[in-house]
């Protein structure tokens, strides 16, 4: 039986609802939830959450939630002063050990899409590193699904969905046709006598036909007539573009994930047109992970990194 608030001698502490606590004490300092949310870089919600599990875990509400701003009941007055003391201890303590043994290494477990893993992960994890040294990463290049309860955060690549889990939409997919250079006729190309022409490159989504984002192209330029069935499937969109490099078939991918290989004229985009396809890359995070100041400081440097994706023409180097 574990014990309880009032045993005159407790050493066991599991009961604590230390995260409770912190929200509280944060939200206690600014007598605002969104400022304290702001201060522990979590949501709103979470705070306010947290804050309500901490009022029925003590039978007693800790604050008046007045229109403008938070007020402390008596018992939050009373609470407040010693969690902040026990905090201050708590974080000098922590402080001297640092300062003798050296800072020490949070470790985050990031699940990565193969493709964004291979194009995208390399300068964005080398400059998260550059950033915070202090937090060790091991990258997961599988799907989501098979890193289910190993990951910390995972990237996904979805269509929006409601889940149990927070979705942070890092940008959405926009699809156009590469190819190698090779591949291109003299003179200025007709997109339908193109692809009609071509091995199409599909690359395997879900429980899709294998056609299907070829099909959606063919409709977004006004022939839905052009036979899409044949070609070769895929695994992965890097897979794909890695058979057209090859100086064969047509990939209809997301050129921001191929900057490099573009930007290098290994592979041309022939036409200046975008499928929008409704997929997007997300990051993903339990509720319950959003007090880990690792997953914390991942997730909004993530965010930041990628918000003003949308409308360049590249990814961030």
């Amino acid at each position: 039986m574990k014990a309880r608030p009032g045993s005159k001698r407790n050493m066991d502490r599991q009961w604590l609802p230390l995260n409770a606590l912190r929200a509280f004490e944060a939200a206690g300092q600014h007598l605002s939830f969104t400022s304290a949310a702001n201060s522990l870089t979590v949501a709103q919600s979470a705070v306010s959450r947290h804050v309500i599990v901490l009022e029925k875990f003590l039978g007693t509400a800790l604050f008046e939630r007045r229109p403008q701003q938070l007020a402390l009941t008596d018992a939050g007055r009373h609470l407040l002063p010693v969690v902040t003391k026990s905090f201050d201890r708590i974080d000098q303590a922590l402080g001297e050990i640092v300062a003798e043994r050296g800072t020490p290494k949070r470790g985050l477990r990031v699940s990565l899409p193969p493709t964004f893993a291979h194009q995208l992960a390399i300068p964005i994890l080398r400059d998260f590193r550059a950033e915070r040294p202090e937090l060790a990463l091991e990258i997961v290049s599988k799907p989501a699904g098979e890193a289910e309860g190993e990951v910390d955060l995972a990237i996904v690549y979805s269509e929006p969905r409601v889940t149990d889990n927070i979705l942070d939409l890092l940008w959405m997919e926009r699809l156009t046709i590469l190819c190698s250079p090779a591949m291109l006729p003299s003179g200025t190309p007709d997109i339908a006598d193109f692809v009609a022409g071509g091995d199409l490159l599909h690359v395997k989504l879900d429980d899709r036909p294998r056609h299907h984002m070829w099909e959606l192209f063919t409709r977004s330029i006004g022939r839905p007539d052009l036979p899409v069935g044949r070609g070769l499937v895929f695994d992965t969109a890097q897979l794909a573009a890695q058979y057209a490099l090859s100086g064969d078939g047509l990939a209809l991918v997301d050129p921001l994930l191929f900057r490099d290989e573009i930007a290098a004229g290994r592979l041309v985009q022939p036409f200046d047109l975008r499928l929008a396809n409704g997929y997007g890359y997300y990051l993903t995070t339990s509720p319950e992970d959003l007090d880990n100041e690792a997953v914390a400081l991942f997730r909004s440097w993530l965010i930041r990194r990628f918000s003003a994706l949308e409308n360049a023409a590249s990814p961030p180097a």
